[in-house]
């Protein structure tokens, strides 16, 4: 025996799967990177506004918003006009995810279903979504009022787009093997859609759910800036004609554990349904 053969044989048998080397960053937990990446921010906060770098009116210290998070959450748990405001615009929210749901879905399953749908009717819905949404609020206010109507409606005009994507983007994805083994089952065309193309397209679906969930706020803010109504929108853009900025930050802030949860609740229902995929970059690891 050589003593190449009496090393390897000593050695014992050799690994030869390929595992992938993560680095130092990767394995520290989530709380602690989150952590840390909110103190150096405040942090730097706290050091622009020390150092007279942007003028308080523009922008309070960490402190002073703290202070009217503090008064705005009392405002909130004790029942005031807050609340009623803050719910007003939880209604535009949820009324315009779920119609967008049912716009996005539709015309989704009509763009990956259909070669009309693709060639037709995707070209004028890209036409539509490059144009500024903001621009559309005055026309929605026109048509349908100052009410909750015009802000539903905004929301979903702006979250229906990615909806209408992720679903046409899911109805593609169906392996090309799995159709033919359908179509030889003599499989319908309603089948084939209910029992393989949803199912695999679930994915695609919830990212392009996701991506609404976030822009669905955007929209019902919007409307009620340009729009008049009795909402957080509202509250903000009062405490920015008097520019009390700290007040103009809390509110956001807490319009964003809104939406926060919106993308949350989206993701838990992913979890539920999707749970033999994998989704860490798309917020599965919310």
């Amino acid at each position: 025996m050589t003593n190449f053969e009496s090393s390897a044989a000593s050695d014992g048998p050799q690994d030869t799967v390929w595992v992938e080397q993560v680095s130092w960053i990767d394995r520290i937990p989530r709380s602690v990177s989150m952590l840390f990446v909110f103190v150096v921010f405040i942090a730097f906060w706290e050091l622009i506004t020390r150092l007279g770098l942007v003028s308080a009116i523009i922008l309070p210290t960490p402190w002073e918003t703290l202070q009217d998070l503090i008064l705005v959450g009392g405002n909130l748990m004790g029942g005031g006009y807050m609340l009623d405001a803050l719910w007003i615009t939880i209604l535009e929210v949820i009324y315009g995810f779920l119609l967008a749901i049912l716009i996005g879905f539709s015309l989704g399953v009509l763009v990956g279903e259909t070669v009309f749908g693709e060639r037709a009717v995707m070209p004028y819905l890209v036409a539509i979504d490059t144009m500024p949404k903001v621009a559309f609020a005055p026309l929605f206010v026109a048509w349908l009022g100052f009410d909750i109507a015009s802000k539903v409606a905004l929301a979903a005009f702006i979250a229906t787009f990615p909806i209408v994507v992720g679903t046409a983007a899911g109805l593609h994805a169906a392996d090309e093997n799995a159709r033919m083994l359908f179509k030889t089952m003599g499989a319908s065309r309603w089948q084939t859609l209910w029992k393989m193309k949803l199912p695999t397209g679930l994915p695609h679906i919830f990212t392009g759910l996701k991506i609404g969930a976030v822009g669905v706020m955007a929209g019902a803010i919007t409307g009620e800036f340009l729009g008049g109504g009795k909402g957080f929108g509202e509250l903000i853009r009062v405490a920015a004609s008097q520019l009390n900025t700290p007040r103009v930050f809390s509110l956001i802030l807490y319009l964003s554990l809104v939406g926060l949860a919106l993308f949350a609740f989206v993701v838990w229902i992913q979890r539920r349904f999707v749970f033999w995929h994998k989704a860490s970059v798309s917020g599965g690891e919310v």
